[in-house]
């Protein structure tokens, strides 16, 4: 199957960026998730798990790191430590707040 194939049928394996939120447990575990289903639970498993790290590497340098922010050119993560665990939001950035390429 050709690709112009592939895409007539739909089976391009272009999604839309994800958006939603989910929270883990402080082992890293999913809890809870808006998330859509496409979106594989794997995926959203190791950004929580990332999440976990930043927060528990701040918190053996005593450092005061309640909140972690990170801006892509069309998406963006942000989490927030809630008692071991954290709660993740994703968000695409729409159309009309990316900057024009150089």
């Amino acid at each position: 199957m050709d690709i112009m194939t592939q895409r007539r049928a739909g089976k391009s394996g272009l999604h839309r960026l994800p958006s939603g939120a989910f929270t883990v447990d402080a082992q890293g575990n999913l809890v809870s998730s808006t998330v859509p289903q496409w979106v594989p639970e794997s995926l959203v498993v190791e950004i929580g798990r990332q999440i976990l790290a930043v927060f528990k590497g701040a918190d053996a340098a005593r450092l005061p790191f309640s909140e972690l922010r990170v801006h892509y050119e069309a998406f963006r993560i942000t989490a927030r430590e809630m008692r071991g665990g954290a709660i993740v939001f994703l968000s695409p950035k729409s159309p009309l707040q990316l900057r024009p390429a150089a």
